[in-house]
């Protein structure tokens, strides 16, 4: 897919691609030798760029630190994408981000500038993140989990098909239909932010290769006026989210002290025996689904009914810790971490994803827990 466009007296050539096809590969070489521009720009930042360059660059990472910086679902969902990526590239024997690479050593080869035209990826995944809520959330690291097993029914034509839409993206919009933010920053916002990246290249020749699902969205936006401050700025978290962290708590133990002297100690041991063996029993179901070592489980079961009446820390942070210390991930582990998580195996093998699987679901049980003993507590009164 190749269109051009105009900027005044710069021609541009926006070349559309998918982010695993031999084709596009191909394609991004015999544009760039015929067209001999003087800027190339690719839908990279610089830490993308450096993430497929360094294939090791997993092993610089510091899970105990990820789970106190409450990052833990953030990292599993980058490496959900990543792994979906990663399995259609290996089933297609051809590397993630090949024609990006291929366009940048084109680049060089002709003495041509290159400009990295995406947004700095942690900046997209945070301004994603803060515009969902907990149950969003949840719901993308479920809905990405669900996916891996969608890759061994896509055929090499279907790759082609996906030049459409970037094959990350269109896994994206399908987890949209039901979280549309998701839409708005990750593909719209980014089209706004390539498009004035692309216009404002220095050369007068400037070739650009994007996924071919922001095409559209470039050609749309061409000749607007775009805000670059708006689209790199992180938005603050939402300040009713924090109102309910703490109200949920605090209607919590108002309901269970209401039961103690309305009903007695008997009623109020009963909501109180209620509340801990619900939010306990299901944390624990949790860490026993993402296969937790048994002190991580014990801990979970412990935790979760008292982190679920504090806003300020979680059950899945509480036996995450616990499963980084009882099966501390070895140097083999970081080193496999990249053919790792090309399974859904090989997420719940690896000691640093398992981790993140045991905050995750650690977490979610603790949710469902609390749900679940709310309405039974009611019954007791």
């Amino acid at each position: 897919m190749v269109h051009r466009l105009a900027a005044g007296d710069k021609k541009i050539v926006l070349v559309g691609t998918a982010h695993v096809s031999k084709d596009s590969v191909q394609l991004v070489e015999q544009v760039i030798q015929d067209e001999q521009p003087d800027t190339v720009c690719v839908e990279l930042c610089q830490s993308r760029y450096q993430a497929i360059r360094q294939q090791d660059h997993w092993q610089n990472m510091d899970i105990v630190r990820v789970i106190k910086e409450k990052k833990a679902m953030l990292l599993l969902s980058n490496l959900l994408l990543a792994s979906f990526q990663k399995r259609i590239a290996k089933k297609f024997d051809i590397r993630p981000g090949q024609e990006m690479i291929q366009a940048i050593e084109s680049a060089d080869a002709i003495g041509a500038n290159v400009e990295m035209a995406d947004r700095d990826i942690r900046v997209t995944l945070l301004r994603t993140w803060r515009a969902m809520g907990l149950w969003g959330k949840l719901k993308l690291v479920f809905q990405l989990l669900m996916s891996l097993g969608d890759v061994d029914e896509i055929e090499e034509e279907d790759i082609e098909k996906m030049k459409q839409e970037d094959i990350l993206e269109s896994l994206l919009a399908e987890v949209g239909k039901s979280l549309p933010q998701l839409k708005e920053i990750l593909i719209d916002e980014r089209d706004l932010y390539l498009t004035e990246k692309i216009r404002s290249a220095p050369g007068n020749t400037i070739v650009a290769v994007v996924g071919a699902g922001h095409v559209p969205g470039i050609q749309d936006h061409w000749d607007q006026q775009i805000d670059m401050n708006r689209l790199e700025t992180l938005p603050p978290p939402s300040g009713m989210g924090k109102v309910l962290k703490w109200m949920l708590p605090a209607a919590i133990l108002g309901l269970l002290a209401y039961g103690f002297f309305s009903g007695g100690v008997r009623t109020g041991s009963n909501m109180l025996g209620l509340w801990i063996l619900a939010n306990g029993l299901l944390a624990g179901v949790g860490a026993v689904i993402a296969l937790g070592h048994p002190l991580t489980i014990i801990s979970s079961v412990l935790a979760a009914p008292l982190t679920s009446l504090n806003p300020m820390i979680a059950a899945g942070w509480v036996s995450g810790l616990v499963e980084a210390v009882s099966r501390k991930p070895k140097v083999k582990d970081f080193e496999s971490l990249s053919e790792d998580i090309s399974s859904v195996k090989g997420f719940w093998k690896n000691k640093v994803t398992r981790i993140l699987l045991v905050v995750v679901f650690t977490n979610l049980g603790s949710i469902v827990g609390t749900a679940v003993a709310l309405p039974l507590m009611l019954k007791v009164l």
